[in-house]
């Protein structure tokens, strides 16, 4: 390329310089659209969500990695002053290393995608706790991919260059350990490291914890985030989950029974209360016909205590059908036995006589 450029009598070498990095971003270019434009031809319609979860992952990534790539190869042909170039080849070594460290991330989130595709069912118990392990190891892998990057970036500068020999030599992965050990981080860590192979929770489980109850929505290296039922979100440190207790309402199956507690007055028929309760169950698509059951769980000096138990897909399921068999009864109790809502009886007996 340099032969080329003295032959057109581009001699200056700034100015070869900017004519190589001008060239080098258009063969960027042009690779980019030739290798999607090529996966496209070649995968047939089935794998064609794989090529766009790869295009979404590696737009502009992976082409910025070989035009640096070339302007650092024929640094020493242009001509530069030795000043400029050498701080030039540390610019091109550091933004080599930064691009290359992009794409082998990126090239872990998109096989993280290829595998959501696969698991992803909240439904799934096996399939969430492979997200779980997935997702936890994703963010591992990610986390010492950038320490690796910024160990080899701290080594292109001779005032530094020793510590990120240090971190990746001299002291080794058994630095790294007591390096951690000296921190509540290493804690974090190792907890992280249990929940993703003992599993006590996955991602997608609903939990109730801290008086709270929701799903969890993230797991990361030192904390996971809880979605509550109300879009708020709980953040809680990774070890509070090997240490506190809390409620895992998803551990074994996503399936839950649900449960509606009605008050009435004695003289309810329970069997008209059973009979509409199934009507009801059958007459919607939360209840996952699985369990229902009519029980009078408690008696008052006033009233009784009607139990009505079923069972839906999930907990939010659960949450929808309760909140609707409640309706449903209520509404039920008011229309066809209004004498049976809760009421205070008051009997009198032997009344003065009244004097006027």
């Amino acid at each position: 390329m340099i032969s080329l450029l003295s032959e057109l009598g581009i001699k200056e070498p700034y100015l070869r310089l900017l004519v190589v990095s001008f060239i080098s971003l258009l063969i960027g270019i042009i690779v980019r659209f030739l290798f999607f434009k090529i996966l496209f031809l070649l995968n047939k319609k089935k794998s064609r969500r794989t090529v766009e979860l790869l295009q979404d992952r590696f737009e502009g990534s992976i082409f910025l990695f070989l035009p640096v790539l070339i302007i650092h190869t024929l640094i020493p042909k242009f001509g530069l002053e030795e000043d400029f170039r050498s701080a030039l080849h540390i610019i091109t070594e550091v933004l080599i290393i930064v691009s290359f460290t992009i794409v082998v991330i990126r090239l872990v989130f998109f096989l993280q995608d290829v595998l959501y595709g696969k698991f992803n069912d909240d439904s799934d118990v096996k399939g969430r706790q492979v997200i779980t392990q997935i997702v936890f190891f994703r963010k591992l892998i990610t986390f010492v991919i950038i320490l690796v990057a910024v160990c080899l970036i701290l080594m292109q500068f001779d005032s530094v260059r020793k510590y990120g020999a240090t971190i990746l030599t001299s002291a080794g992965v058994a630095g790294i350990i007591i390096g951690f050990a000296a921190q509540k981080t290493l804690a974090n860590f190792l907890a992280g490291l249990q929940i993703a192979f003992t599993q006590p929770i996955k991602i997608g489980d609903a939990l109730y914890v801290e008086d709270e109850w929701g799903w969890v929505e993230e797991i990361n290296l030192t904390y996971i985030v809880i979605k509550i039922w109300d879009r708020r979100r709980l953040v809680l440190p990774i070890t509070y989950f090997t240490e506190q207790v809390y409620e895992n309402w998803t551990k074994r199956h996503s399936d839950i029974n649900g449960t509606v507690f009605i008050y009435t007055d004695y003289t309810i028929p329970v069997n008209a209360i059973r009979r509409k309760f199934e009507q009801i169950l059958e007459d919607t698509a939360l209840w996952d016909g699985n369990s229902q059951i009519v029980q009078v769980t408690g008696a008052s000096e006033k009233t009784m205590e009607i139990r009505l138990l079923m069972s839906a897909k999930n907990s939010m399921i659960s949450w929808d059908l309760r909140c609707h068999v409640r309706e449903e009864i209520i509404t039920f109790i008011q229309k066809e036995y209004p004498e049976a809502l809760p009421k205070t009886r008051l009997e009198l007996n032997h009344l003065p006589d009244s004097k006027t």
